[in-house]
């Protein structure tokens, strides 16, 4: 059985210094804040998770499924070495996980693995 260790946090930061998730956040309000923050918390203490907290979406992409008083959102994230990184985040509006939101994923991942290089 592996080991559980503690995760380093980190938020996707994009060749202009900006950070989405972290943006995505921000104009979430307080109570929102705090219940995303406590699931992204369990996951650094927890990893690895599986359900109903965490879902692999696909090879190197998860999500953090995070259930607000009247929506759900989702952080999208990665794991290189011992970083957790915040991908992408959202309120989600249908059942599925829209094509865009796992493109955008994808391509934030493709740029997070280059600069690893």
């Amino acid at each position: 059985m592996k080991k559980n260790f503690q995760l380093n946090i980190v938020f996707y930061k994009t060749h202009t210094g900006k950070e989405p998730v972290r943006d995505w956040l921000q104009k979430l309000s307080r109570e929102e804040k705090k219940i995303i923050g406590e699931d992204i918390k369990t996951v650094q203490y927890g990893w690895p998770l599986g359900m109903p907290l965490i879902r692999k979406i696909e090879a190197n992409i998860w999500e953090v499924r995070c259930y607000l008083n009247n929506r759900i959102a989702r952080v999208l994230f990665t794991i290189i070495n011992e970083n957790m990184i915040l991908l992408h985040g959202f309120i989600k509006k249908t059942q599925k996980i829209s094509e865009s939101d796992i493109k955008l994923t994808k391509k934030r991942l493709i740029e997070v693995r280059s600069q690893q290089l």
